[in-house]
Formats: structure tokens, C-alpha cells, sequence
């Protein structure tokens, strides 16, 4: 049996090419906004590390009404970091619109996406998005769209897909370009008339697979998922099923909410094809099967792709530790991260080898960082040990294996050289080049993911902060040996206390600071990037010696090049190994792993004869 008067759809897109405002427009477009009524530009970006990174993070679901059908739509994360919550989304979900730049075409994560949706059987419609940009090619970009359907393994229905040209920031949508351009309904029509209704069973037992997890001040634990059969009615008794089919724990749904525009609203009775949110369970967790009490098996999960990419989160054993946070505890650190996974499946967590540690497992650097970001911003302090890829054996060769990734490079040409000389030194493959307009170049390296940690930085260096990169995890091969890091040692604090300007105008001779005069510094600290190759022990406190001597020219002002600061995640990527950063609610530091210079050298020893 079908539920004919609903859809169930997801915007999937490469980062930054319009979903979120594209979804803005549909909802103001269909009336689920009062007319007089203000909503922020990006309005399903509601998490603040979204708003300020103008990414999505977090899959949001939103509905509305067009011709009597309620359409439930799904903007979804495009970084590849955040895959996880594409992949579980499309569970939920009929059809997809494939969401592309007129102008950029098809980068790394539409074929993330798009393999994604493909694979489940859905049948995308595609949407050439930013009509409105100068450097627009729709035509071009129609072609890259249909070339990489075939190549991703496309059945017929799926190579037959309709098309619309739009702009989701003025909000019009035609079939042709030469079509009055009056609004969003020919994507409404669309979508009707492409995507399925969900045919599912209305009348056997209630199920439904968790898909998102969320935490509400009032409700508890809030689990968002489409229902895949029956019914379900307020404070009905459910069971929640794991993956082996064990109980995990019974109980009622004391909360039905379905999606009315960006708004949860409480309803009596859901049914088969609805997307609701449920509360009233402890215990369910992603993705665990909420189902009527006769019901014995669990329902189909989809797999999540395993994590590349590995950090050692530890508590701040620094000098300035506890000084600046409000959760310093590896308990607190433990609990939070325990947490985390609970409604994040694609990290996982272990306890370190080392001391009050934590191993973190994720998709990338990117995925990682966010998590550090948001802990930072409740009040934890912590240090960060360099990130490390997780090799596997192959069982049929017994050889050691890397995850690789698919760079796609955007550079002006003159640059073009610099970055395939670098990208060749970290063991990167150049597979193709080709122009992509004006005097750009798009080169496509397959390179180790261990090549591209730290990269990034010295990239925007060599092309003048022109160049774009994107990347995509293109699977495992062979172990590529050494590859070499930072070619630059460190300027390495001797002395605990406050940087004083007159020994910073002295040490920048020696390389680029990352210190102001007034803070804080400590031994072992890194207070800059040497000029060679070696670390230099340096004091930056040493204070002016006064005399009773005046001379012309011995007052004047000390000028100081302003310091380099870096990100969170250009702090992560820089270090060494024997390097971590320090995190805290006010404080980006770098230091060294051993702060007492004897220290460090005996680890350096140990390292040499391990060697």
C-alpha cells in the first residue's frame, strides 16, 4: 500500500555549491513562512560552527506542502568528512535532487554523493545551480554531470534524468534557459511528478530504523527516522532492536513529532512513509530498530564507510593547564566523547595507550576538528597529538596498505608547476589536467592521505591564495614509505613567563612568530617556525638592559611583523610528531610533546635506534 500525498526527499550537493539556500527558498516559496515573518539567510544552518563556516554539518530535515502533498526534504552535509550523515539519510529517502555549481561543475563530493544516492537505487534529478554567476557554462557542466553518472555505473533510468537551471539565491528554477524565470514551482512540479511516494506497509507491525540522534532540553534523547511500516500512535509500548536482533531496551513513545516547515510539531498517530522524531526512549541509539513488540527482526542498517584517519585527544599537562577551561578531567573528556559517538557513528572512540589519552577515529581532518571546535567551546581543555591514517593488511598479499584520496586542484596556471612539484614530493600521482577556464588549470592527483596532512597551508602559500583544493577518499593501496613533513624546525621557549616585544624583535630575525608580546609562554612552548631546518631553544622574555647611559637611537620604537595565526585546523595539520596542540576555550598553543629540552632529546635518541 502507498502513501501517495507524500515525498520524501534529499538535496545532496558538493560543499558550498547552494543546498542550504536552495532549501531556504523552497520553504519560503511553498508558504511555510508567514509572510511578515524574518528567517535567517542559511536558516537550517542553526549550529554556530555551521553559520561561521557556511557548511552544513549536521542533516537537518524540513517539510512542506505543494498541491496537497507534503514534501519532507533532507539537506544534507557535502564534505566527504561528514559522509556518515549522507549515508544514513539516503535511507530515508525516495529521490534526490543533485544539487551543482554552473560554474565549478562536478568537484570530489558530487561523486561522493551521487555514487551514494546511486547505489541505494534512487533515481536523482539533477539542478545546475548559480545561473546567475558570470563564469556560468551550464552546458559544459550538463555534460561533466551526465559523463560521471555513466562512470559511477548508472542503469538506464538512472542516465535519463531530468534537468533544471536555477538560481537558488534569487530563487527560480526553468527546464530551459530561455523560460520565464517566475519562481521555485517547476521544481515542486518535478520533484511530484520524478520522485516516488513511499511504498511501504501501512498495515503490518510498527518499525522504523533511527537515523539521527538528537538531545533536547525537554523531550531527552530525540531520534529522527522514516517509518518503515505500520503505524504508530502516542504512548504506544515499543522495543528497540540492535543489529544482532538482541533487545536493547522496551518502553513508550511518549513524543510523536512530524516536520512541519523547520518547526517539530507533536501529532497523534504517524504511519508508514512518514519522517517523525521519537522520544521517550533511554537507550536507542543509531542505528537501532524502534519497532512494535511482535516484531522479531531488526530492520536493514545501512554501513557506514570505517574511519582513515586517527588523533590522541589528552587532558592539558601543560603549565597553563586548568587555567583557562572548566573541563580538564580525562573523566569529563571520556564522558563527552562517549557521547559524541552515540549519535555520530562515523567516529569511534578508544582508550590510549598513553596516559589519560583517548584514541579518535574519523573520516577526516576537517570531521575531527569540528568535534575539538565544539568541545572547545563548552569549556574542555586538551592537547592534540598529530594526526595519523590507519593502514590495513591486504589478506591476499599480506602487504601493508594506505587510504588514498582524489586531490582536485584549481590553480592559476603560472602556479601550476609549484603544486605538482610539491604534490610529486608527498608521493602524489598527477592522473589528468585539463583547462577549466580562463587561465586556470584543474589538475587531479591520486596521493596517499598521509601526503595531504599539512599541506594545505604551504597550498595557499604557493598560489598566492588562489588555488582551491578539494579531495575525496579514493580507497586503500599500496604503503609509499616515507613522506616528508615540515622542512622547517621550531623556535622552541627556554624560559616560562610573558613575551617581552624587545627579545620577540630580536627572534624574528631567526624565523616567523606566533606569538604577541604580553602572552603567556612556557619551556617547550613553540613560539615560531625556524628559519632552518633545525629547532632553536630561544628566550623570549629576556628584557632590555637598562644603564645610565642615553645615546642617540637607543630608544626608538622596535617594530614586530605581525604574528602568524593559525586556525584550529592549521594548527592540527602543522605539527610533528613530536608536537601536539593545546586547546582551550581562549587559546590555540603548539608544543612540543617532552617540554624539558633533556626530555626530548632521549625521546629523539629512542626514536634514532627504533630506526
Amino acid at each position: 500500500m502507498s502513501a501517495p500525498k507524500i515525498r520524501n526527499i534529499a538535496i545532496i550537493a558538493h560543499v558550498d555549491h547552494g543546498k542550504t539556500t536552495l532549501t531556504d527558498q523552497l520553504l519560503k516559496q511553498s508558504g511555510a513562512f508567514a509572510a511578515h515573518q524574518a528567517v535567517a539567510e542559511r536558516a537550517l544552518d542553526r549550529n554556530d560552527l555551521e553559520k561561521e563556516r557556511g557548511i552544513t554539518i549536521l542533516a537537518k530535515v524540513a517539510s512542506v506542502v505543494w498541491n496537497d502533498t507534503r514534501i519532507n526534504i533532507v539537506d544534507t552535509p557535502g564534505h566527504a568528512d561528514f559522509g556518515g550523515e549522507v549515508e544514513r539519510i539516503l535511507s530515508m529517502v525516495d529521490g534526490a535532487v543533485l544539487l551543482v555549481d554552473a560554474a565549478e561543475g562536478v568537484l570530489p563530493q558530487t561523486k561522493f554523493v551521487l555514487g551514494k544516492a546511486l547505489a541505494r537505487g534512487l533515481k536523482p534529478m539533477v539542478v545546475v545551480n548559480k545561473i546567475d554567476r558570470g563564469d556560468a557554462r551550464p552546458d559544459d557542466v550538463h555534460n561533466e554531470i551526465f559523463d560521471l553518472f555513466a562512470a559511477l555505473g548508472a542503469n538506464e533510468e538512472q542516465l535519463d534524468f531530468p534537468t533544471l537551471f536555477a538560481s537558488g539565491r534569487q530563487g527560480w528554477a526553468v527546464a530551459d534557459l530561455n523560460d520565464p524565470r517566475e519562481g521555485l514551482g517547476p521544481l515542486f512540479e518535478l520533484i511530484l511528478n520524478h520522485v516516488p511516494a513511499p511504498k511501504l506497509d501501512t498495515e503490518g507491525p510498527f518499525a522504523m530504523v533511527a537515523t539521527i540522534l538528537e538531545s533536547d532540553n525537554f523531550l531527552g534523547r530525540v531520534l529522527t527516522g522514516r517509518v518503515e511500516q505500520g503505524r504508530a500512535t502516542m504512548n504506544m509500548p515499543v522495543k528497540v532492536l540492535g543489529l544482532d536482533g538482541k533487545v536493547i531496551e522496551t518502553g513508550r513513545l511518549t513524543k510523536l513529532l512530524s516536520f512541519r516547515g523547520l518547526e517539530r510539531v507533536p501529532v497523534d498517530e504517524v504511519q508508514a512513509g512518514d519522517i517523525v522524531a521519537v522520544a521517550g526512549l533511554s537507550d536507542a541509539t543509531i542505528p537501532h530498530t524502534i519497532c512494535a513488540p511482535e516484531v522479531a527482526e531488526p530492520l536493514k542498517a545501512t554501513p557506514i564507510d570505517p574511519p582513515t584517519l586517527s588523533m590522541t585527544f589528552r587532558i592539558n599537562d601543560g603549565p597553563l593547564g586548568g587555567r583557562e577551561g572548566k573541563k580538564v578531567t580525562s573523566r569529563q573528556i571520556r564522558d563527552r566523547l562517549m557521547s559524541e559517538i552515540e549519535g555520530n557513528v562515523a567516529i569511534q572512540v578508544k582508550v590510549s595507550t598513553e596516559t589519560d589519552a583517548f584514541e579518535v577515529f574519523g573520516r577526516g581532518e576537517l570531521q575531527l576538528g569540528v568535534l575539538i571546535e565544539t568541545m572547545r567551546r563548552e569549556g574542555f581543555e586538551l592537547t592534540i597529538g598529530r594526526p595519523r591514517v590507519l593502514t590495513r593488511t591486504n589478506e591476499e598479499t599480506g602487504e601493508r596498505e594506505e587510504p588514498y584520496e582524489e586531490a582536485l586542484i584549481d590553480v592559476d596556471e603560472p602556479y601550476a608547476g609549484a603544486v605538482v612539484e610539491k604534490m610529486s614530493r608527498r608521493k602524489g600521482e598527477l592522473i589528468d589536467i585539463r583547462p577549466s577556464g580562463g587561465d586556470k588549470q584543474r589538475l587531479t592527483f591520486r596521493i596517499p592521505s598521509r601526503g595531504l596532512i599539512g599541506y594545505h597551508g604551504e597550498f595557499l602559500t604557493d598560489t598566492r591564495g588562489t588555488g582551491v583544493m578539494n579531495r575525496l577518499f579514493a580507497g586503500y593501496g599500496p604503503w609509499k614509505g616515507k613522506i616528508e613533513g615540515r622542512r622547517n624546525g621550531a623556535l622552541i621557549s627556554s624560559e616560562d613567563g610573558e613575551a617581552v616585544q624587545y627579545a620577540l624583535f630580536y627572534l624574528q630575525d631567526r624565523g616567523v612568530l606566533f606569538v604577541n608580546p604580553g602572552e603567556k609562554v612556557y619551556v617547550g612552548m613553540i613560539l615560531g617556525e625556524h628559519s632552518r631546518e633545525n629547532d632553536l631553544d630561544v628566550n623570549p622574555i629576556k628584557e632590555k638592559k637598562l644603564t645610565n647611559i642615553r645615546a642617540a637611537g637607543k630608544d626608538e620604537a622596535l617594530l614586530l611583523t605581525p604574528p602568524r595565526r593559525m586556525s584550529l585546523e592549521q594548527a592540527i595539520a602543522y605539527i610533528e610528531d613530536d608536537e601536539l596542540v593545546e586547546v582551550t576555550p581562549s587559546a590555540i598553543r603548539i608544543r612540543k610533546r617532552y617540554l624539558d629540552p633533556n626530555e626530548r632529546k632521549k625521546a629523539e635518541r629512542r626514536a634514532d635506534d627504533a630506526a
